[in-house]
């Protein structure tokens, strides 16, 4: 029993940061000028939506309940940090900066869950899979700094 509520504590954990990103990204795409940043947050956001939809996939097999998502709340404090943090700058510097610190947040996150929590074989691989993701979106966001 430990072991699967592992399983479901880590799914809901990888869920909550995919959902965070998509958030993000929905929140900020309409200030986002540069067509080469709208094209890249496109991408990262069905990289997100993949990841989410493979944990629901997943999920029957280690709990009734439905994964966790991020709570209004959440939604409502990441939507208003990008407000408050464009209102004088929404560059597409600006906007690069803010999306890194982010997707650094989701990737301590997922190598944490990576180096500490021991899963089934297919759950690592999606950790991995995530942290990837936002890996390789932190060098293309890099690029519009």
């Amino acid at each position: 029993m430990k072991k699967e509520k592992t399983e479901v504590n880590v799914l809901d954990e990888l869920n909550k940061g995919a959902c965070m990103g998509q958030d993000a990204i929905h929140f900020i795409l309409d200030k986002v000028e540069d067509d080469n940043l709208k094209e890249e947050l496109l991408k990262q956001y069905s990289a997100y939506k993949e990841i989410s939809n493979q944990i629901h996939e997943l999920y029957p097999e280690y709990s009734h309940d439905e994964p966790h998502e991020t709570n209004a709340m959440n939604k409502a404090m990441t939507w208003y940090g990008i407000e408050m943090k464009t209102m004088m700058d929404d560059s597409t510097s600006k906007i690069a900066e803010l999306l890194l610190q982010g997707t650094n947040m989701g990737i301590i996150e997922g190598r944490k869950l990576l180096n500490h929590k021991e899963t089934d074989k297919e759950i690592h691989k999606l950790v991995q899979q995530y942290v990837n993701v936002q890996e390789k979106a932190v060098e293309k966001l890099k690029e519009f700094l």
